[in-house]
């Protein structure tokens, strides 16, 4: 047999076991998984200090945003004590400055603190931007992989999900000035562009390009010709759904050409007529 049809530990290269005994290319042998080595002789104390006034900067700037995002929000003591989002975003800023270090166990933990206190849960790994706000929060998940951008406004529900088990990129990257809304899911390591509307409960599973609103499952990317989304812009459910748009035209040219043959359908006592409201967008 030769080494080529053996697998190695990815940590310490100790011999696993065969190929043909179906391990995959992931595989740490049982004393690395135990392990909890943290060499403080490699960390260099530049990237630190940048990291730390980081952490700063980002208190700052996403605390100030819940006066800009939340009309909710009076009082600097009650935005860190009363808002889950806050909580959430701050403890992850901390375990995500360890997981950066290399400290095993530690970010973790922190994240998993975080997700019993505000029932929003982000892996220390996810990397977010400045002035990221999570109204409520409740139900959110943030994945290992996740890239968020500046200004980014998420709701209870949002899920940023990976779809394979393979290492590296699997899940979604979000750019700049974006709006996801309750119950949304973004999954995959799919690219949502700037200035993008995501509407509630809408499954995103391929790329978006900058300037769109998404609706519906699968999600769907509907024009907003001649209007451009404002910087803060909170409207995730004032979307139209091209379902009824489609419906409600036919049903208009059903109408037209009834009138032009002069057919006058009976409505029975089941007639139901459903109202579409402007652009689809219900009543």
């Amino acid at each position: 047999m030769e080494m080529n049809d053996f697998l190695n530990c990815l940590s310490c290269g100790k011999k696993l076991g065969t190929k043909a005994r179906g391990l995959n290319n992931n595989n740490f042998c049982a004393e690395c998984l135990m392990k909890l080595d943290f060499k403080t002789e490699e960390i260099n104390q530049d990237k630190v200090d940048i990291n730390l006034q980081r952490i700063l900067n980002f208190f700052i700037s996403d605390v100030s945003c819940v006066f800009h995002k939340d009309p909710a929000a009076h009082t600097l003591i009650e935005v860190l004590t009363s808002y889950p989002g806050i909580k959430a975003i701050l403890l992850h800023r901390i375990s995500h400055f360890f997981h950066k270090l290399g400290m095993p166990f530690v970010p973790r933990y922190i994240s998993d603190i975080a997700r019993e206190l505000t029932a929003i849960e982000i892996h220390p790994g996810a990397e977010i931007g400045s002035e990221f706000f999570i109204d409520h929060g409740a139900g959110v998940v943030i994945g290992e992989t996740a890239i968020i951008g500046n200004n980014v406004t998420m709701y209870a529900g949002v899920v940023l999900g990976g779809t394979n088990l393979k290492q590296g990129k699997r899940h979604p990257t979000i750019g700049n000035n974006v709006v996801i809304g309750t119950g949304a899911k973004v999954l995959g390591p799919i690219t949502v562009g700037d200035n993008v509307r995501i509407g509630a409960n809408s499954v995103v599973i391929h790329n978006v390009p900058e300037g769109s609103v998404v609706v519906g499952v699968p999600g769907r990317i509907v024009s907003r010709e001649g209007e451009k989304i404002k910087k803060i812009d909170l409207r995730h459910g004032d979307l139209p759904d091209p379902l009824s748009i489609t419906i409600s035209n036919l049903e208009e040219r059903i109408r037209e050409m009834e009138s032009k043959l002069d057919i006058n359908p009976k409505k029975g006592d089941d007639y139901i007529e459903i109202f579409y409201g402007e652009q689809g967008g219900g009543i």
